[in-house]
């Protein structure tokens, strides 16, 4: 077997840390895990334990899946191995060429946020050429607890985003503004005066400070508040309420 493609990065990992985006993935991409019978979906660098590859599993469970965990370290493999599942679950060395496989899905989360920016293109690239076709990439972070994410979703083929998702606990959400410490690779950098994200994210943080009088009804009011205001300003969402009330917001993704 030829070397993956990547580097061993730190692995941490905790239970339930990406369950924004899987809940998301069940339903943004529900026709495309629908559309055959047990889709392929790869959960790419799952870390040190086994456990997002599970959740992620159980959570799209409807749909029947083949889930495959990949890991360049083949000692995270190994250790993984205790908790596959076959032909439901199961654990592979590998890395961004995707061991050969032709996923429906790809979930990248913490990942790409180890490596230099100038990696994220190939990296993006290399994956989304691998993809079957109709697939999809998602790719992005999260904090330690999964309170704050973002993901970017790239189609199959595609060397750019279609869209960017913020998604955050509203119950412990100071501010828009904190999406910025946890922005995906491609984006990090950027946060600066002038460029589109940073538009994007001092607008939110703007709208929700005018929202503050609608905290005495609960955050998720004020975060309902603040979107309504964003999208009612002229700027472009691709999702709506019920998705807002979740603690969400996508929209077409930034251009650099």
């Amino acid at each position: 077997m030829r070397r993956p493609l990547g580097e061993i990065t730190r692995g941490t990992t905790n239970p339930n840390r990406l369950r924004r985006v899987d809940r998301w993935i069940a339903w943004r991409l529900a026709a495309t895990l629908a559309s055959v019978d047990s889709p392929l979906v790869v959960d790419l660098g799952y870390g040190a334990t086994p456990i997002t590859a599970v959740e992620l599993a159980d959570r799209l469970a409807r749909f029947r899946p083949h889930v495959i965990g990949l890991e360049i370290d083949p000692v995270r493999v190994a250790a993984a191995q205790p908790a596959a599942d076959p032909p439901r679950l199961e654990f592979r060395r590998g890395g961004f060429e995707l061991a050969g496989l032709r996923p429906q899905v790809v979930r990248a989360f913490n990942v790409l946020r180890q490596y230099d920016e100038s990696a994220v293109a190939d990296a993006w690239r290399t994956v989304s050429e691998r993809l079957a076709p109709g697939g999809w990439l998602v790719e992005g972070t999260c904090d330690e607890l999964g309170r704050i994410a973002t993901w970017a979703l790239l189609a199959a083929g595609s060397t750019a985003p279609d869209s960017l998702t913020l998604a955050a606990k509203l119950s412990t959400l100071e501010s828009p503004a904190v999406f910025a410490e946890r922005l995906p690779k491609a984006l990090i950098h950027h946060n600066v005066p002038g460029s589109p994200i940073h538009t994007v994210l001092a607008t939110l943080t703007e709208h929700w400070e005018r929202a503050a009088p609608m905290g005495v009804f609960g955050s998720r009011q004020r975060w309902l508040a603040t979107l309504r205001a964003y999208a009612d300003s002229g700027q472009a969402v691709l999702d709506g309420p019920s998705r807002w009330r979740l603690g969400e917001l996508t929209i077409p993704w930034p251009s650099l």
